[in-house]
């Protein structure tokens, strides 16, 4: 799965390491149904860290479709609710 970080790149993920994104994704979406500020923000930086890791970074002249555009650090909880679906940010 080739997923984006917007304003940064994108990375490919292996289909064994999905299963731990969906982890940090469920603590996202937890925080964010709270409305807890200080909880989002270190869930948003855990699954963004965790993609970091888990993924292989593509080159920046490769161009291919991301089949996942997760938000930048920066982004708001009000913004990322907006975003987020039944099921989080990455589905599954």
């Amino acid at each position: 799965m080739i997923m984006r970080i917007l304003g940064e790149g994108q990375y490919e993920i292996a289909e064994e390491h999905l299963a731990r994104l969906n982890e940090l994704d469920s603590a996202l979406q937890s925080a964010a149904d709270a409305g807890d500020e200080t909880a989002f923000t270190t869930a948003l930086s855990a699954l963004l860290d965790g993609v970091r890791t888990l993924g292989t970074p593509l080159p920046d002249e490769t161009i291919t479709p991301s089949e996942l555009v997760l938000p930048d650090a920066d982004t708001s909880l009000t913004q990322v609710r907006a975003l987020l679906s039944d099921e989080g940010l990455i589905p599954g």
